[in-house]
């Protein structure tokens, strides 16, 4: 009973041995007394115990590998690189990928370190912002063509990140905004103009029509001072004796129209005491002068104008 015991439990410890199971998205490498027998995918598998061996089992989803970098560009600015490359074990070289290389995170790594040290020192460091997807492409080809050999695809390759050294940020960040206060001034400038020309445009607007009103005022009183001139030389005064009457008469209405204003302190008083009686007595010796002009040049005839005392 208990030899029969044992041959059961070995028996079943065979069977359990014979089968095992690859999860999805996995491949299992099988060896056959240490060599190289099958490759099996997701499901269940049987194997013959104690000679054939699960030596490894490939991860087939897309993995991530990310790499910094430090190098230099063409103007001497050293910058740290994160380059993400995304690579797969291909299905149908599973064997290789196991067996040729111990190490592919070292091998991309190598690979990319390569490519850009080659690529970075050749762009100037805003070329390098500007042109990361070309460098992201050089990754991948070289990649690409290298792996493949090995059994692994390499789908995608990231130049994620760029990172400067501090002093030649603050050096950046010091030139953007020298520029972009620039372009204010340059605009503030610009506005200022505008803004001068258009009030000299608007005062040498305003000069004109004040000079036409001023034209206009002075031709209105021009003609309303010859019909006051012809209406007086209708009624028998002489065009002398005309122009003195306006005259004292626009003086005096001036007076009367600055004292009618009670809000008014504007006096007006000659430069002199004797100013006032000089101007009555000028205008008495003109009218004076006129009228004996008048009479000596008409004889002995009676004037036909009247006379203002």
């Amino acid at each position: 009973m208990t030899f029969f015991g044992v041959l059961i439990f070995l028996g079943l410890v065979v069977l359990f041995a014979s089968f095992f199971t690859v999860k999805q998205a996995t491949a299992a490498i099988v060896e056959r007394l240490g060599k190289f027998h099958s490759v099996r995918h997701a499901g269940l598998h049987l194997k013959i115990p104690f000679i054939d061996q699960v030596a490894k089992r490939m991860n087939l989803r897309i993995q991530q590998l990310d790499v910094i970098i430090d190098t230099k560009t063409l103007d001497n600015v050293f910058i740290r690189m994160k380059v993400s490359v995304q690579y797969q074990v291909i299905k149908e070289q599973v064997a290789d990928s196991f067996y040729k290389l111990e190490n592919p995170e070292n091998q991309i790594t190598s690979y990319v370190f390569d490519v850009v040290r080659a690529e970075v020192p050749k762009l100037k460091l805003d070329d390098v912002f500007v042109r990361k997807d070309d460098i992201a492409i050089a990754v991948k080809g070289e990649l690409q063509e290298a792996m493949q050999s090995y059994g692994y695809d390499i789908i995608k390759a990231l130049v994620t990140d760029i990172d400067p050294d501090e002093q030649v940020k603050h050096a950046m960040n010091r030139i953007n905004a020298a520029e972009r206060e620039k372009t204010a001034a340059e605009y503030e400038s610009e506005a200022q103009k505008i803004r001068i020309v258009a009030v000299a445009k608007a005062e040498a607007e305003s000069k004109k029509l004040q000079g036409m009103g001023i034209a206009d005022q002075r031709r209105e009183i021009a003609k309303g001072l010859e019909e006051s001139v012809k209406m007086l030389n209708e009624a028998g005064i002489s065009s002398q004796e005309a122009s003195a009457l306006i005259v004292v008469t626009q003086h005096y209405d001036t007076l009367h129209s600055i004292g009618a204003n009670n809000r008014s302190n504007l006096v007006l008083l000659p430069n002199s005491p004797s100013a006032a009686s000089s101007m009555l007595n000028d205008l008495v010796v003109s009218m004076a002068a006129t009228q004996k002009m008048e009479e000596t040049g008409k004889g002995d005839y009676p004037p036909t104008g009247k006379h203002l005392h």
